[in-house]
C-alpha cells in the first residue's frame, strides 16, 4: 500500500492563523505530511526582507503541530526543486497561487513527474506581511510617544 506524501512549505513568519489553516486542511489529503519551513535567505532573496522569527525557531514551531509529521529546511525558491529532494504525491498551496503564472508553471512541473497541485482558500484576514506592518506601525508610534516624553518639561 502506498503513502500519499503531502508538502506544505512556506516561511511561517510570526505563526498565525493562516498558516495553521493550511496545515490543518492539508493532513486529511495524505498519510504523511511534511512541512518545509523556508530559509532565511530565500526569504531576504524572494521579499526583500529577512523573517522577523530565526528559521530554527519558525521550524520548532512548526514540528510542534499535531498535524505536523515532518519538517524540513526548504532552501528552494522554485516548488518543483523541492519536489526533487523530498518525492512528495501533493504540494498545498492557498489559492493566491492558483491560475497565477508561477501556480500554472508549478502545476505543469509536477504533472510531468506524476505529482499534482492541491489549493486551498487563502486566509485573507491574516497575513505575516500585514501583522509586519502593523507591527512597524506601532514601533513608529512608540517611538514618536517616547520622543514626546522625552521633551517634555
Amino acid at each position: 500500500m502506498t503513502q500519499t506524501r503531502g508538502y506544505v512549505p512556506g516561511v511561517f513568519d510570526m505563526f498565525h492563523v493562516g498558516h495553521l489553516n493550511l496545515i490543518r486542511a492539508a493532513r486529511p489529503y495524505c498519510d504523511h505530511l511534511i512541512v518545509g519551513v523556508v530559509t532565511d535567505e530565500v526569504v531576504e532573496a524572494v521579499k526583500g526582507k529577512p523573517p522577523v522569527v530565526p528559521l530554527r525557531e519558525r521550524m520548532e514551531i512548526v514540528g510542534a503541530l499535531r498535524d505536523v509529521d515532518e519538517v524540513v529546511v526548504d532552501v528552494h525558491r522554485d516548488k518543483y526543486d523541492s519536489w526533487q529532494d523530498l518525492r512528495y504525491d501533493v504540494v498545498f498551496k492557498g489559492d493566491d497561487w492558483k491560475d497565477s503564472p508561477k501556480g500554472q508553471k508549478l502545476e505543469a512541473d509536477l504533472a510531468g513527474v506524476g505529482a499534482r497541485v492541491h489549493y486551498f482558500p487563502y486566509t485573507r484576514n491574516t497575513s505575516s506581511t500585514l501583522l509586519r506592518e502593523v507591527l512597524g506601525t506601532l514601533s513608529e508610534e512608540v517611538t514618536l510617544l517616547v520622543a514626546d516624553h522625552e521633551r517634555a518639561p
